[in-house]
């Protein structure tokens, strides 16, 4: 069994564990509104931000200088304890760092452009930054780290991902422990790519709703520590698929994410009854809230209580998978009300099929949640986690 040590996140519920439980209990998202400058046309919309001040990286990692970068140094600095313990305990050999994003350093690489095409200097910007595998490399360095250190880029299966392969590596006795997660920041070019697909909402995104029209793109970072030794939260299951039906719209079916979902329950040696609480993709696309019902309903029927936290959030991108799985364990380890959906603004799509979507906060009467990740070109994640305590 591999189990959960220590999680550290920021996103849009706010900058600590704390403020983020307390929001979410509240069902409020401080850094969630209508922002100008990042959508073409002058057009203002609705993103996931994190204000504030952020940590400064030295000159010495001058080639790491990424908002993303910053952002992932705020969820370290929440597990820092652990990992020093970690790393004085195995050596810096036996700790990996599996990271997952899909934006990187790609506002830097877009502030660059910008000077670059109007004629001016961009002395700060680096080729490195905007790498994709910089996250995990800059942590591994930062960490003076020598285990293994890469980064995945499957889009918004990404941080889940990561998940899984961390577990792979300890099982496979490569390491002792792993920083697993993931960052993304806000940046133009996801904001006017998905709103070119006409998946973007220009208002806040209504998973489930009746008007639905597409995602809210948020920026957040969430890390994780895995381990071998028994904690109060573990890692029951994980399970991953590819359906490569299309390279943006989800299977009609959802065949990859059922089989996703199977694997999950399997490797956990659980029954789909035994499950207190899922958390859903949930993007309030038409497409993917359509599928994801679909799937739900086959697999649990109406039995499971469910919802999506994106509304409160944003869709995280490469970091949804791990910000998801993160605001799970803060369920279980601090017994905080399952998060209703929010129907306020655009009531429930009755077209639906029914899957046991809550409407107003309640328990959780059964100790493991599933958190689902569903990605382009059907990169499908599903993880477990349970309360073992």
């Amino acid at each position: 069994m591999i189990y959960i040590a220590a999680a550290g996140m920021i996103n849009a519920l706010g900058r600590t564990p704390d403020e983020i439980a307390a929001n979410l209990t509240a069902g409020v998202a401080p850094g969630m509104r209508p922002r100008d400058g990042w959508l073409q046309g002058d057009v203002s919309a609705v993103l996931g931000g994190v204000d504030g001040e952020l940590p400064e990286i030295p000159d010495e990692f001058a080639s790491h200088r990424s908002r993303n970068n910053q952002l992932l140094l705020v969820a370290l600095e929440q597990i820092q304890p652990q990992v020093d313990e970690a790393i004085a305990r195995f050596g810096r050999d036996r700790v990996a760092v599996i990271l997952g994003t899909s934006t990187s350093g790609l506002d830097e690489g877009d502030t660059h452009a910008n000077l670059k095409l109007n004629g001016k200097e961009s002395e700060a910007w680096r080729y490195p930054q905007q790498e994709l595998g910089d996250p995990s490399r800059f942590l591994r360095n930062w960490l003076k780290l020598e285990g293994p250190a890469y980064t995945l880029s499957t889009a918004c299966s990404s941080s889940a991902r990561a998940i899984i392969s961390g577990r792979r590596l300890i099982e496979a006795d490569l390491v002792d422990v792993a920083i697993v997660g993931g960052a993304d920041t806000l940046s133009r070019m996801p904001v006017n790519g998905f709103n070119s697909l006409e998946s973007l909402s220009t208002t806040l995104c209504q998973p489930f709703g009746r008007d639905r029209c597409g995602i809210t793109i948020g920026e957040g970072a969430a890390l994780m520590l895995l381990t071998r030794e028994p904690q109060p939260v573990a890692l029951l299951g994980v399970g991953e698929s590819s359906d490569a039906h299309h390279i943006s719209a989800p299977h009609p079916e959802g065949e990859g994410a059922i089989r996703a979902i199977q694997q999950a329950l399997n490797d956990a040696g659980l029954q789909p009854q035994e499950v207190g609480y899922i958390n859903l993709h949930g993007t309030a696309t038409p497409l993917n809230d359509q599928v994801e019902s679909k799937v739900v309903h086959a697999l649990f029927g109406e039995s499971v209580p469910c919802s999506s936290t994106k509304h409160l959030t944003g869709h995280t991108l490469g970091a949804a998978g791990i910000t998801e799985a993160a605001l799970c364990m803060l369920i279980l380890e601090r017994h905080l009300p399952l998060p209703a959906q929010d129907f306020s603004v655009s009531p429930a799509d009755t077209t639906l099929p029914a899957c046991g979507i809550i409407t107003s906060p309640q328990p959780l009467e059964r100790p493991t949640i599933l958190s689902n990740s569903f990605a382009f070109g059907g990169n499908n994640a599903s993880i477990l986690l349970g309360r073992t305590a």
